[in-house]
């Protein structure tokens, strides 16, 4: 069965070693499929899909790392050594963008610990939020994001959830022009926010959105995307697993018959690659706090985008 419950690790991945050339994170050998799913006997090649952002035209990859949950994890246990394995896979298969919050419990601690410990922090795109109803607070706030990501500057600092915006924003720019950030942005996980951040995006042309964006829920394609492409924003996608609901759905199904056509052989990379094909999207976040899902993730970002037809199909899946 090709679901995320019965992902393999192959050699390369076995006894946390996890010594990984870019493409061996991205590409390995998995066992036959089930009647049903797409096969593959060896590894693919392939790279890792990039996406460039309107505002600069830098580039980044289009598989990131969300920390929500999977992050939130003592600095002394067996979870957190994981994710020194974790964020090897992720950075040694080509990773950069890793988003957390001061919202999500003890993650940016954690993550400032894993950068430290890895040296991985020149190779990151790092991303995190402000979150707080007064200026103090806001302020207070940003010094200790920046004390427990072990930084002193971010690639992108987003509003989080649209709070505050009255007094978030304006400090966002202010940090922004004092080269404490090189990106600022606005984000939300609902569609019943989409309107509102439209209308930010129009009024305040930030230069990242964040929203979310799955199977089963859709609107950002028709609201949030078209959007941001016309004014020139990036788009990051959260939620693209549903916070993991989207698994137990498929839990007994097979993948589409062209799945392997685009190179994808687990449920994973089917709505990672979902979340990723639209042109507006420049990158999506899943979390997870396990090295083979984390290569697993990758591969979602390797190999052609889903057509238009392709995305409706997977959309139909879950209607």
């Amino acid at each position: 069965m090709t679901s995320r419950r019965d992902f393999l690790t192959t050699a390369s991945l076995a006894g946390a070693g996890l010594a990984l050339s870019p493409l061996a994170a991205c590409a390995r050998e998995r066992p036959p499929a089930a009647s049903g799913k797409t096969t593959s006997t060896s590894a693919r090649a392939g790279t890792l899909a990039m996406r460039a952002i309107p505002s600069t035209g830098e580039r980044i990859p289009a598989i990131g790392v969300g920390t929500s949950g999977s992050y939130e994890v003592a600095l002394d246990s067996p979870a957190f050594a994981a994710l020194r394995d974790v964020v090897k896979v992720f950075f040694e298969g080509g990773g950069t963008l890793i988003d957390t919050s001061p919202n999500y419990g003890n993650a940016d601690e954690v993550v400032g610990a894993l950068l430290a410990e890895g040296g991985w922090r020149e190779r990151c795109f790092l991303a995190t939020k402000l979150a707080a109803d007064d200026q103090e607070t806001l302020e207070r706030q940003w010094a200790e994001s920046k004390r427990r990501l072990r930084t002193g500057k971010v690639e992108l600092l987003q509003v989080h959830n649209l709070r505050n915006m009255a007094q978030a924003w304006p400090y966002a720019r202010r940090l922004k022009d004092a080269g404490e950030t090189r990106y600022i942005g606005l984000t939300h996980f609902q569609a019943r926010a989409h309107a509102e951040l439209a209308r930010w995006m129009r009024e305040e042309k930030p230069d990242f959105v964040q929203i979310n964006y799955s199977p089963v829920a859709p609107e950002a394609a028709d609201t949030i995307f078209p959007l941001a492409q016309e004014l020139g924003i990036a788009v990051i996608v959260n939620r693209a697993f549903d916070d993991g609901r989207l698994f137990a759905r498929v839990a007994d199904k097979s993948l589409p018959g062209w799945a392997g056509e685009v190179q994808i052989d687990s449920w994973a990379q089917l709505f990672l690659r979902f979340a990723i094909s639209p042109p507006a999207v420049t990158a999506v976040i899943p979390a997870t706090g396990k090295p083979e899902r984390q290569a697993d993730n990758l591969k979602g970002g390797i190999g052609p985008m889903l057509s238009a037809a392709q995305q409706a199909d997977v959309r139909r899946l879950f209607a």
